[in-house]
């Protein structure tokens, strides 16, 4: 079996040029719906716990975030916040709220920063009240948590998105081989 096998969804939105930049919009059309995004925030940000810890800088250091609201069918579906070292991304189109030619992904890879390795970790937790009213959702509906940390090959985390997705709107699926001992 080829590394076809390996790859989770997840894996189209950590190739460089895929689907045109715009990986969201293609998984949903491939599944007879229109995805959309909206940029709705983007700059220098304190860096706040969990995204610290994961990036590997203090609290409060400046990293470049992005803010996206997702849709499917027009019905917002996913809060996607993703950050980046400030070391990287200062002064480049991640740092502003233009849709990036080619993608995120792409543009990373251009300024030598390709990512080689990913982790998720999800999780169920209820909205916070914003989350709620940008999703549609009571503030006791649960949502699906995704953090994903993408490293180049030196182990150097490059990217950490933080998604908030409602799961009757979305869904997660996995393709990998059992049993394979290459797993980090």
């Amino acid at each position: 079996m080829g590394d076809a096998e390996r790859a989770s969804t997840s894996a189209r939105y950590l190739a460089a040029g895929g689907a045109g930049g715009d990986a969201w919009a293609a998984e949903a059309r491939a599944e007879g719906r229109r995805g959309t995004q909206r940029i709705v925030q983007a700059g220098e940000v304190p860096a706040p716990e969990l995204v610290a810890v994961r990036l590997g800088v203090e609290p409060g250091q400046a990293v470049i975030a992005r803010r996206r609201i997702m849709y499917a069918d027009d019905e917002p579906c996913e809060l996607t916040d993703t950050y980046y070292p400030a070391s990287i991304a200062r002064g480049t189109a991640l740092a502003a709220t233009a849709k990036i030619r080619g993608g995120a992904v792409r543009l990373l890879a251009e300024l030598g920063h390709v990512g080689a390795w990913a982790e998720e970790d999800v999780t169920a937790r209820l909205p916070t009240p914003e989350e709620a009213t940008t999703l549609a959702v009571s503030e006791a509906d649960p949502l699906l948590q995704l953090v994903r940390r993408t490293e180049d090959a030196d182990h150097r985390a490059i990217q950490l998105d933080v998604m908030a997705m409602v799961p009757g709107r979305q869904r997660l699926r996995y393709r990998f081989r059992a049993g394979d001992r290459d797993a980090r």
